[in-house]
């Protein structure tokens, strides 16, 4: 029921072994507790649903609640929704999308972090299938105009204002609006065209280390200064010692993906190993490349030489 991108073998997945049979496929983004999931679940036991959700305690609660309800057709990702619709929907594959009370991000400086912008629609064309749709339900009408005025920009979609469906305005955020008096908006995005640039899948990688030659340092201190990658920024959080050598916590953000990780500077048969911890199977993307070829130069300048290299 939880998907778990870096134990994947394949991007996207195909539909079939993702849920184990063949459906219609819609993701859901941001579904929070996921009463709204279980409900559409059950409404539409043939659908096959794919839920997008940026906070563990909601995943865990979406996760406990479908099991107790035996629900069999959704799959939980944990993280953020453009991610998801990449790498885990095939192209031309997704019938619907359903977006319930998006964060709204409504200062203008952080208007950039929206989900409904002119890119995200016109990315979204090359997933859905023909005739397929979006669903917008919001309580925030700047940010409603804002969305509709994007799709309208992308030129790829038919727009139509109405009504909420009932079934939209019984997840958590609707019943605690509801309760005070808020107004609800609601839009069908109705693909009509497919933006024709390729969004082909994020490239991973097997493998990120280097072996280096020379002495293990007593100490490792490395500045906490962002350092630029692809797309991104990665951050050095956190050092510390062990017996065998040092693990750095690093944060890792690149476009619709957070990582926080372990890299390790230890001991190895064939030299002193820097690079990736296998803990937590984070996804080796070419960000997390770029944080170990990062620490792979702090260690050059205490006087380690790299003698192999897969940065």
């Amino acid at each position: 029921m939880l998907v778990r991108p870096a134990l994947l073998p394949l991007w996207p997945p195909r539909v079939k072994d993702l849920f184990g049979r063949e459906g219609p496929l819609v993701l859901e983004v941001g579904f929070g507790d996921g009463r709204f999931t279980a409900e559409l679940a059950k409404a539409h036991p043939e659908w096959l649903i794919l839920g997008a959700e940026v906070s563990a305690a909601s995943v865990l609660r979406a996760y406990r609640r479908l099991k107790r309800e035996g629900i069999g057709n959704v799959r939980l990702y944990h993280g953020q929704g453009p991610f998801a619709l990449r790498n885990l929907v095939p192209p031309g594959s997704l019938r619907r999308v359903i977006v319930n009370f998006p964060d709204p991000w409504p200062k203008k400086r952080h208007q950039a972090k929206r989900l409904l912008r002119e890119d995200f629609f016109r990315k979204l064309s090359t997933r859905l299938v023909e005739g397929g749709d979006l669903l917008l339900t919001t309580d925030h009408e700047e940010y409603f105009r804002f969305a509709l005025e994007e799709a309208k920009r992308s030129g790829l979609y038919r727009v139509e204002v109405k009504e909420p469906p009932e079934a939209h305005l019984r997840t958590k955020y609707a019943l605690k609006w509801k309760e005070a008096g808020r107004t609800f908006f609601h839009a069908v995005f109705t693909k009509v065209a497919e933006d024709p640039t390729p969004w082909p899948p994020i490239r991973r990688y097997e493998v990120a280390h280097a072996l280096l030659r020379g002495e293990l340092p007593k100490e490792l201190t490395l500045a906490k200064a962002p350092v630029a990658i692809p797309g991104g920024v990665a951050v050095f959080l956190e050092v510390a010692r062990g017996e065998e050598g040092f693990y750095v916590l690093t944060h890792v953000e690149e476009e619709d993906l957070t990582q926080d990780l372990l890299l390790e500077v230890r001991r190895s048969a064939h030299g002193l190993y820097a690079g990736v911890s296998r803990f937590g199977s984070p996804l080796i993307t070419e960000g997390v490349k770029e944080a170990v070829r990062a620490l792979v130069r702090e260690l050059g300048g205490v006087g380690l030489e790299v003698v192999q290299d897969h940065t």
